[in-house]
């Protein structure tokens, strides 16, 4: 049996565009819809932001940290 598994290479801020959230989305999708595919983030670059704790986005942008803490809690695995 081959163990299924994503990963999730992430290079840009976490705010200012939108890719991070996207990807976070879809990789949130890919846990919650598919429980048997192992789910990877990497951050690299900019991406590496992402994962820094005690984030105050801007007012009407989503946040990463929660997103991420949310994935983290469906068994990803997120390095940096």
């Amino acid at each position: 049996m081959t163990a299924k598994s994503i990963l999730f290479v992430m290079n840009d801020a976490p705010y200012g565009n939108e890719r991070t959230y996207h990807a976070l989305r879809f990789a949130t999708g890919v846990a919650t819809h598919y429980p048997d595919v192992a789910v990877r983030i990497f951050l690299k670059g900019d991406g590496v932001a992402a994962a820094v704790a005690g984030q105050k986005p801007p007012s009407g942008y989503y946040n990463i940290e929660t997103m991420l803490k949310a994935l983290l809690a469906k068994g990803a695995t997120v390095l940096a």
